[in-house]
């Protein structure tokens, strides 16, 4: 077999296992995938924009095709990036969001402002997406908190390496921190891991409260649970094996926001 013809064959043969999987399919054990879209804001006249097109036209559009609830949050006195989580039940959804908004002519007419505006006058500076699978341990989104003073935490764990990332989710999952979680007020909204993005490896979560003190409180009563000094004790568990960097950011809900 000539050279070119051995290395065609190869690459196609490398993807099989990738393009075999249906779309359509549900994921492993039926668990969410969670997109989180941050969009760079760099003026009023957009924040405005941004938050017209996604009460009017992005919103009701991601629910008419299945996504949500769908949720948009603002860091505390901040008004940029808009984080945007969308929940999907397949891969296929994740895929085809573009298209159908784009299909979509009640989508297309109340979010004209935003989906047409030029580029001496655009909608947003960028947008990152990452994506992530739910933990096998809370395999779909929950929405525990309700409260119109209602307070987010999106933490980010990064892990040194896939190994010790896979620990880290282990931890969560079979060792008891989501139940221990659970328990002291740490209201579990989702656990992700990252399967695309930045800051690879890592797992990402959200916790909501009803508010700030809720938040304080909460968190206290984990650090003296008795479980999880036991689970913090184990060396197979060292911060300092498994993780190499936390990110920790507390949102509020825009007005319009579905959690």
């Amino acid at each position: 077999m000539k050279r070119r013809a051995f290395l065609t064959a190869a690459g196609v043969a490398g993807l099989a296992p990738l393009t075999a999987i249906p779309t359509h399919a549900q994921t492993p054990g039926g668990r969410d995938l969670f997109e989180i879209r941050q969009y760079i804001l760099e003026t009023e006249e957009q924040k405005k924009l941004f938050d017209a097109y996604m009460k009017e036209a992005a919103i009701p559009a991601l629910n008419r095709m299945g996504i949500a609830p769908v949720g948009v949050f603002f860091a505390e006195n901040a008004t940029t990036p808009a984080y945007v989580i969308l929940r999907h039940k397949s891969m296929e959804s994740f895929l085809s969001t573009t298209q159908k908004l784009m299909a979509d002519a009640e989508h297309l007419q109340k979010g004209a402002a935003f989906w047409n505006a030029p580029a001496a006058a655009s909608a947003f500076k960028r947008m990152e997406s990452s994506l992530f699978l739910a933990f096998k341990g809370m395999p779909t989104l929950e929405t525990p908190v309700k409260s119109p003073g209602r307070v987010y935490q999106l933490r980010i764990y990064e892990s040194p390496s896939v190994k010790t990332g896979q620990k880290k989710i282990e931890m969560f999952n079979d060792a008891g921190e989501i139940k221990i979680f659970r328990e002291v007020g740490l209201n579990p909204v989702f656990f992700g891991e990252a399967l695309v993005g930045t800051k690879l490896p890592n797992l990402t979560y959200m916790l909501g409260f009803e508010s700030a003190e809720d938040m304080k409180a909460a968190w206290k009563k984990f650090g003296g649970h008795p479980e999880w000094k036991k689970l913090k004790g184990m060396a197979e568990y060292a911060d300092k094996e498994i993780l190499c960097g936390i990110t920790n950011i507390v949102l509020k809900p825009a007005e319009y926001s579905q959690f």
